[in-house]
């Protein structure tokens, strides 16, 4: 049977109420179904991958590192859901920015000029299957490829079940899309599977633009260079870092307006003194004791936070004496924050976690020799409900844990943290060994990674490139990353396992 579209305003009118409707009562159907296991969360949240992925976001720094924390923090509420006896989980709310592959709804958000929009949307539900459907309804994502995951038991169900109708599921032809114009997301799928060069092609056809990029920003580079020497000395600075990966001149910027500050109000930056200053997206004091200077805050929201920094050495010795007090109590194991496997920590939250935790440890006492887990590390997390064990050997522990639980998962497990931790160290000696080398090798101006990419990649990727041994990168600035980009100086990202 042949079904012809017709090309009436009316008609496709039509159509999209019949989609809002076929959603809402597949949505209502679902929730009844069984819960979805693992695997299959995934395979229903492909689309919502798709469309939120970093890898997608390499021009957008920004949007790319709140993408990949959002997803971190979904993922952990997921599998805290596909654990026994997990309970109630706290409301989680999230942002995420969409690329706009879907057409099909009569409310279009604002739209990025890149193509992407942001959604924000909070987490609730205590299971799988409605939390799968509220992600994909809060960024107008179709749920008709969920039918598929109920197998044929359920649709047998279905069928024998009077009280519901039945339901065929809708694929649409091709000409479908070319009539309407809406996007066909099975086919961009593809395409961004095809997309992908090997590494000598795309080098090839990029390098021009990387080295005029590159030549046009050394000024800016040895400016950059200059001012931020001339501020750690006058300021007497331990350092200055940077949260997110901005442009030279981005960064020119915000050291003359700190410059500025210090020639107008100088006596405002005598609290700095031996600090190290990031420049962030927000200001304030983060868990490693680092001045964070917001860059859209302006001078007087700066100084307001200078004049506080006393009472945030108060609050920081208060947190270390908390770290040693739960040292102790655990056998010697440290509590640490490491920044690049979760978001930008306040001292103020980082405080109240260590608080809460160390109270719940006071509740009973602990049978732990002193430094019987001396050497080993461990996070604290709010949004864990079970503890585990981290690939590179650091314990992850919930911060409302129970003590006897949580001391015999770190006996038990600290064998093998304490291999995994062994692993670590070793593959960072090797991984700094080989940076060398490739830098040297291939004579980079820098190699850098993201922060997402391990050590044994990283070891992989500069083994490869001292193999292949491209010319067309000499002198110039080369990022390991997920991606293939050219950044605005010049810079070059490639992904940890390009193809040869």
């Amino acid at each position: 049977m042949m079904v012809y579209l017709q090309t009436s305003a009316s008609a496709r009118g039509l159509l999209r109420f019949s989609f809002r409707a076929q959603r809402k009562c597949i949505a209502t159907h679902l929730v009844q179904q069984r819960a979805l296991s693992g695997a299959e969360a995934v395979n229903a949240l492909r689309p919502f991958y798709f469309a939120v992925h970093p890898d997608f976001f390499g021009q957008h720094p920004r949007e790319r590192e709140v993408n990949e924390n959002s997803l971190k923090r979904l993922n952990g509420y997921l599998e805290n859901l596909q654990k026994p006896g997990s309970g109630l989980v706290q409301p989680m709310r999230l942002t995420f920015y969409v690329r706009d592959t879907k057409d099909g709804s009569d409310e279009r958000p604002d739209v990025h000029p890149s193509g992407f929009r942001s959604v924000s949307f909070t987490l609730h539900s205590n299971d799988v299957l409605s939390t799968v459907i509220n992600v994909l309804a809060s960024c107008s994502l179709s749920v008709d490829h969920m039918r598929d995951l109920t197998g044929s038991r359920e649709v047998s169900e279905i069928r024998a079940d009077a009280g519901v109708p039945f339901y065929r599921p809708i694929r649409w032809d091709k000409s479908y899309y070319s009539f309407t114009g809406f996007r066909d997301p099975e086919q961009e799928l593809q395409q961004a599977r095809r997309v992908e060069p090997t590494f000598s092609v795309w080098l090839r056809n990029n390098e021009p633009e990387a080295s005029g990029k590159h030549m046009a920003s050394l000024p800016r580079r040895e400016e950059l260079a200059r001012l931020k020497e001339e501020l750690c000395h006058k300021l007497d600075l331990s350092d200055i870092r940077w949260q997110r990966s901005w442009g030279v001149t981005h960064r020119c910027c915000q050291l003359q307006s700190l410059g500025r500050l210090a020639q107008q109000n100088p006596e405002s930056l005598i609290n700095l003194e031996g600090q190290t200053v990031v420049f962030a997206d927000q200001s304030g004091i983060n868990a490693s004791g680092h001045v964070m200077l917001g860059t859209m805050d302006v001078h007087h929201q700066w100084t307001k936070l200078f004049q506080q920094l006393p009472g945030y050495q108060s609050l920081q010795q208060q947190t270390d004496w908390l770290k040693e007090r739960i040292s102790l109590l655990l056998g010697g194991t440290q509590v640490v924050h490491v920044e690049r496997l979760g978001p930008v920590q306040p001292l103020t939250e980082n405080y109240r976690t260590l608080s809460t935790f160390h109270k719940s440890l006071m509740t009973q006492r602990l049978h732990l020799h002193p430094r019987s887990l001396h050497g080993l590390t461990m996070m604290l997390e709010n949004d864990r409900s079970t503890p585990s064990l981290h690939e590179m050997g650091y314990f992850i522990i919930p911060t409302n844990c129970d003590p006897p639980k949580l001391q015999l998962f770190l006996q038990s497990h600290a064998p093998e943290a304490r291999h995994r931790s062994l692993r670590r160290k070793k593959l960072q000696v090797e991984e700094d060994s080989v940076v060398r080398s490739c830098l040297h090798s291939l004579s980079l101006s820098s190699l850098s990674k993201d922060p997402s990419v391990g050590s044994a990649h990283m070891i992989q990727c500069c083994t490869r490139l001292m193999e292949q041994r491209p010319p067309l990168l000499q002198g110039l600035h080369l990022c390991v990353s997920h991606f293939y980009s050219v950044m605005q100086d010049g810079d070059l990202c490639v992904p940890w396992d390009w193809k040869s």
